[in-house]
C-alpha cells in the first residue's frame, strides 16, 4: 500500500496504532490483488479478488486490526485468509517469535494466500501457515491463540473458535453486519461489543 493511502487511513482515525500502521506500511495492498486493479489500490475500495470474494476496504481492515490489538511474538488466527493480505499484516505485526495461521475454504484462494504471503519471506520463516480449512472449526492443531481474526460475516460466533482462544484472548469477527469484538474473560465468560454499519461477504461452510 502506498504511503499516501497509510497517510489517509491515519489521518481519519483509522490506523493509531505505531506497530500496526508500520504493517500496514511495510505489506503493500498491490500484492494481493489482480493486474487489472493494480491502479485501484490506493483507493479505500473493497477490491474484487475472484470466486465471489472480495478484498476489504482498507479503512475497514484498519478497524478490524486495531480492535484486534495484536502484538509481536503472539499466536493468531486468520479466518477467511482471501488473496493473503490481512494474514500478511498480521504476520508483520506478530514477527519472526510469532506465529500467523491462515485458513481458507477455497482451494484457489488457499494457493493464492501462499503465494503472496511468500513474496514476504513468512512461509519460509515459518510466521504463516496456510491452512486449507473450514474457518468455521478453526484449526485446533496449533490452538490455543492469543488473537482470532475472521474476515466474513457469520450468522453467529463458532464455538470452536471461542474454545481455540486463551483466556485473555480478543477475536474480531463479522456477525452479519455487524463488527463483534470479543474479548474472553474466563472459559466460559465473553466480554462483546457490536458496531453496526460493515458489509462483509458470508463466512462459507463446508465439511472436508
Amino acid at each position: 500500500m502506498t504511503s499516501g493511502l497509510v497517510e489517509l487511513l491515519v489521518r481519519n482515525g483509522y490506523l493509531k496504532s505505531p506497530l500496526i500502521t508500520r504493517a500496514f506500511q511495510d505489506v503493500s495492498r498491490a500484492e494481493f490483488v489482480a493486474v487489472e486493479f493494480e491502479q485501484e489500490v490506493e483507493a479505500d475500495i473493497p477490491l474484487p479478488i475472484g470466486f465471489g470474494q472480495a478484498l476489504s476496504q482498507p479503512a475497514t481492515v484498519a478497524i478490524m486490526i486495531e480492535l484486534l490489538d495484536p502484538h509481536a511474538k503472539q499466536r493468531v488466527l486468520d479466518i477467511g485468509s482471501g488473496s493473503g493480505w490481512t494474514s500478511a499484516l498480521l504476520g508483520s505485526i506478530v514477527g519472526e517469535n510469532g506465529k500467523v495461521v491462515a485458513v481458507e475454504l477455497l482451494p484457489e484462494l488457499y494457493e493464492i494466500t501462499k503465494q503472496n504471503v511468500e513474496k514476504f519471506g513468512f512461509m519460509s520463516a515459518g510466521v504463516i501457515e496456510c491452512v486449507l480449512g473450514d474457518g468455521h472449526k478453526g484449526y485446533e492443531a496449533c490452538a490455543p491463540y492469543d488473537r482470532i481474526l475472521v474476515s466474513a460475516a457469520a450468522d453467529e460466533v463458532p464455538e470452536a473458535l471461542k474454545k481455540q482462544l486463551v483466556v485473555g484472548g480478543k477475536m474480531v469477527i463479522p456477525i452479519h453486519n455487524h463488527l463483534v469484538y470479543l474479548e474472553k474473560r474466563g472459559e466460559k465468560d465473553f466480554y462483546k461489543e457490536e458496531f453496526p454499519g460493515f458489509c462483509f461477504v458470508p463466512l462459507i461452510e463446508k465439511s472436508f
